[in-house]
């Protein structure tokens, strides 16, 4: 335990704790748990050090760690909890000592002494931190910085506890962590700030921080590398439609979600990766997973794909022909594979939100061209229960609402939305891409109430309808169309069993291939652009 958590823990206690505070930025850094719990949940500096291997240091705030145990328990994350997937552990721990609450500043006085002590020759360090730099020098948190970069000075005495202080400029604290870390022989890295929700009137973009430009004068002047993080994540917030820009921060403008979390940390490896800094080609050499992750799609020249995404009634075992079949297997059987190419990225026991989580979602965002036609069909997994171990259940709605629940398999903290919220993702992506989104709804399960086959719209046709309205996205009523088919040559749940297999959901290959030709005509009915590409 660092002196400084010691210390606050006995003046404080953790039961009788001070109520938090918001700062000039009218921002909580730490939950109400305190910051001496904060202080303690980091790693003690250089323990995550293997044998002789480096170490990467993350020196930062709230926007890198968030949160009191920076475990995403109050919604908000900080970036520097995915750093380390960009790195090869084998080669190199990432350590991410950032806290709440910290300006440039007040870390250096007290947080960097214990890390500057176990420093290292080989280690290196990224330095991201300005957002706390305002506010009164003297007084309160007493965090402020001078403006800029130049050397000039003030001395303070601090109101509330008569300590005295000399303050230096943004610039002269950085080159103050420059020059301690080249004495033991580490490798600093200075970085700019994550950009913050907040938008240029005149050029209706992201605002670029100050900071940026001051860290990139002062890398300049000592010969250390800059990655400009304010940049390359601002720029993906501008490429994003306005609701989705929003969903990357959470309960205010300047702390992540875990989307804005997960971006800052992609966009940060990629600012390392993609530097021609010849001093970072050895930490270069120990990054892995900076390549954006693809379906493996055959493309061929002047012709669109049609990606196909859902679960077991989409893509199923369709191997053993009296075992279960999705109907995105018979995709073949309706389009025409001269005109377009086809993708099933379904996959079995997923929900919209685990195939989301899991990444699937992220390989197909990360493969659409413009042209391409996506299929979204959800449901039978998504009203589960949320947090149990197959973690895919959402909240029941359409709203744009969302809860932090805690994962009973792990003890993980996730924000979890609501299934039209999920679904209005994926429309909201393929759109950005320049594809075509085609909302599908589920397949009808065997399942006959009142002597006709269930119907499910008073729940998911209700949330799809509702999605339909907010978005304007073509939609595909397959439940019904399907529903409608086995009511009029079935009549029954005996008669439609040769269509199911192994139970009231899962589809054979002859009911598959139904729900396939289903597809077919509600693409005609709705006068989808997609039916072109039919047989």
């Amino acid at each position: 335990m660092s002196a400084i958590a010691a210390g606050a823990m006995a003046q404080t206690g953790f039961d009788n704790l001070p109520d938090p505070v918001e700062d000039v930025n009218k921002v909580v850094d730490n939950t109400p748990d305190s910051i001496a719990k904060a202080l303690m949940s980091r790693p003690a500096p250089g323990s995550t050090r293997k044998g002789n291997q480096p170490v990467l240091f993350l020196v930062g705030n709230s926007t890198m760690r968030n949160g009191t145990l920076g475990n995403g328990n109050n919604g908000q994350w900080g970036w520097g909890f995915f750093a380390s997937q960009y790195f090869n552990a084998n080669k190199i721990s990432v350590e991410n000592q950032a806290l709440g609450g910290m300006s440039t500043r007040t870390f250096y006085r007290k947080l960097w002494p214990a890390i500057e002590q176990v420093l290292k020759p080989g280690d290196w360090v990224i330095i991201s931190i300005g957002h706390n730099d305002n506010g009164p020098y003297d007084s309160g948190r007493a965090r402020a910085v001078i403006p800029g970069t130049g050397n000039d000075s003030l001395h303070v005495k601090i109101k509330e506890t008569g300590e005295e202080e000399t303050v230096y400029s943004y610039g002269g604290y950085l080159r103050r962590y420059i020059a301690e870390c080249r004495a033991k022989g580490a490798h600093p890295i200075l970085m700019s700030l994550t950009p913050r929700d907040a938008f240029d009137e005149k050029t209706g973009k992201i605002i670029r921080k100050p900071q940026t430009g001051w860290a990139a004068v002062v890398a300049a002047e000592e010969g250390v590398p800059f990655v400009d993080l304010n940049e390359i994540s601002g720029q993906k917030l501008d490429s994003y439609s306005k609701w989705k820009e929003q969903y990357h921060f959470y309960q205010d403008h300047i702390h992540s979600s875990a989307w804005g979390a997960q971006m800052n940390a992609r966009s940060a490896a990629e600012g390392i990766a993609a530097s021609r800094n010849p001093d970072l080609k050895p930490l270069q050499d120990m990054m892995i997973n900076v390549a954006l992750p693809t379906w493996p799609v055959n493309r061929e020249k002047g012709k669109p794909v049609v990606w196909i995404t859902g679960d077991s009634t989409v893509k199923n075992a369709d191997k053993d022909k009296n075992g279960m079949w999705g109907w995105g297997s018979q995709a073949n059987t309706i389009f025409n594979e001269k005109k377009i190419t086809i993708y099933n990225a379904a996959m079995a026991g997923r929900s919209s939100r685990s195939y989301i989580r899991e990444g699937r979602w992220e390989k197909v965002y990360n493969s659409l061209q413009p042209g391409d036609f996506v299929l979204i069909e959800f449901g039978h997994n998504d009203i589960c229960p949320i947090n149990d171990k197959k973690e895919r259940g959402v909240i029941a709605s359409a709203d744009d609402t969302c809860h932090v629940y805690k994962m009973e398999k792990d003890g993980r903290y996730e924000l979890v939305y609501s299934f039209g919220w999920y679904l209005k993702k994926m429309i909201d992506d393929a759109r950005e891409k320049g594809a075509t989104p085609i909302l599908v709804s589920l397949t009808p399960r065997n399942e006959w109430p009142n002597g006709k086959i269930e119907r499910r719209n008073d729940s998911y046709g209700k949330w799809y309808r509702e999605v339909v309205k907010a978005t304007g996205v073509e939609f595909l009523d397959l439940h019904n169309i399907s529903g409608d088919w086995l009511d009029k040559h079935c009549g029954s749940k005996d008669k439609a069993m040769k269509y199911f297999n192994h139970d009231h959901t899962h589809t054979s290959l002859k009911g598959a291939q139904m729900n396939a030709q289903s597809i077919a005509r509600g693409l005609k009915q709705i006068k989808s652009k997609l039916a072109d590409y039919l047989k």
